[in-house]
């Protein structure tokens, strides 16, 4: 079944990017559609909320805008319309109060994200909005916008649309990345996706794997030396997989690693597994007469190294070095992890690639497409966790609202509802 439905503004994708374009273009005056795919909208937003809903971080902007690496200034646009501050103004505004971490992050005083998404969304249909799930988007014909629903074909044709569809990563949420061939048949440049704070893939033996999958390694340091020979040193926790690693400490390496596994094949990393204990001192305490103890119970009561430190070094070095003090001493100091490949796309946090930012204007329109506007996680740019994702998600929602309000209003007063012109 096929029939016509129109509205000023279509907004493609009810995640954090979609709901705030739609906030901006409904205050703006424009007539609001959101078509969402999954059967309510901000699914995905609900689960970053488990883990306490890191909305945005404290830090300084300039220090902030770094975070987005080659895309900070881009981004850094974004969010100078849609600061820190803004951000929780804004949520305030909703009846959530935030506070600030002891590592900077921002989060909502309860730590949930359902109180603040169900607060929004009503604010939002009092405005106006209206919402329409089960709508699944599969491109144009003749110019209108297609979707799949429940009751067959819908064709709407919309004065400005503003897609907002997400990256790849946990597609059972509704972001799958199929929009990606839908914009690339319309000649719109789109980077390869890629997985963006990830685990990572190498061969443990059985043994190991079957003993300590699912073990946090702490404390540790991580570091890396990139291509170009920068290095890198962070201190944290990551935590043991039966096909590798994953964690905090991993994900804000995550870029810089799977960039070096596509150029080279690997990645090679290293671990301090004693990061506070000087290299001296270290060796002088492997140094110590062992009176019949083992290795393990050396490492435990002289070095503070058991469980799945002590098994890291039992996986990794040999035996030989194992019982020579300054060898194992070096081992503990850098003791190497080659990983082979990035864990898929869909188990990622976030996506890297998206649609290329120099196909869009200031705005965030599309240079090919007039009227059609990009959000969010689709658009070619990635960050570390730690509130960097969201906030920038939200930023480019609020961008890419005014900029369709914005367009609408320099195109003929017909096309705009009675209070726009």
């Amino acid at each position: 079944m096929s029939f016509p439905h129109s509205a000023a503004i279509a907004i493609v994708g009810g995640g954090p990017a979609g709901l705030m374009a739609a906030e901006v273009a409904r205050a703006g005056g424009a007539a609001v559609d959101v078509y969402e795919s999954r059967g309510s909208v901000g699914r995905k937003f609900l689960v970053a909320g488990k883990g306490g809903l890191n909305l945005t971080h404290s830090e300084p902007q300039a220090e902030f805008a770094s975070r987005y690496g080659a895309r900070s200034g881009e981004v850094n646009g974004w969010l100078r319309t849609f600061d820190a501050s803004a951000l929780r103004e804004w949520a305030r505004g909703l009846g959530i109060e935030t506070f600030v971490g002891s590592s900077g992050r921002v989060f909502p005083t309860d730590l949930r994200a359902a109180p603040l998404l169900r607060t929004w969304v009503k604010r939002l249909r009092e405005s106006g909005v209206r919402f329409h799930v089960h709508h699944t988007w599969t491109g144009w014909r003749d110019e209108k916008l297609r979707f799949n629903t429940p009751v067959g074909e819908l064709l709407a044709e919309p004065s400005a649309t503003i897609l907002a569809l997400g990256g790849a990563s946990w597609p059972q949420l509704g972001s799958d990345g199929a929009w990606t061939s839908l914009l690339q048949q319309r000649a719109v440049e789109v980077a390869p996706l890629k997985p963006s704070n990830c685990g990572f893939e190498l061969q443990w033996s059985a043994h190991f794997a079957g003993r300590f999958a699912g073990h946090p390694v702490k404390p540790v340091s991580i570091s890396f030396v990139d291509g170009q020979g920068k290095k890198t040193r962070r201190q944290g926790e990551f935590v043991i997989t039966e096909t590798g690693i994953e964690g905090s400490l991993v994900y804000a390496l995550s870029a810089a690693l799977r960039d070096a596994i596509q150029a080279d094949g690997y990645a090679r990393i290293e671990l301090d597994l004693a990061p506070g204990r000087d290299p001296a001192r270290l060796l002088a305490d492997l140094s110590r007469p062992r009176q019949g103890r083992s290795i393990s119970e050396v490492l435990r009561r002289h070095c503070g190294i058991e469980g799945v430190r002590a098994g890291l070094l039992h996986e990794l070095v040999a035996k030989a070095d194992m019982a020579d003090p300054a060898k194992l001493a070096r081992w503990i100091k850098a003791l190497p992890l080659v990983l082979d490949q990035p864990r898929p796309l869909a188990e990622a946090i976030s996506t890297a690639g998206g649609v290329v930012l120099e196909g869009l204007d200031e705005r965030l329109m599309l240079r090919n497409l007039p009227g059609v506007f990009c959000a969010g996680e689709m658009l070619d740019w990635e960050a570390p966790t730690g509130g960097y994702l969201l906030a920038a998600s939200f930023a480019s929602g609020r961008v890419a609202g005014a900029g369709a309000v914005e367009w609408l209003a320099q195109r003929k007063p017909l096309l705009l509802p009675d209070n726009m012109c």
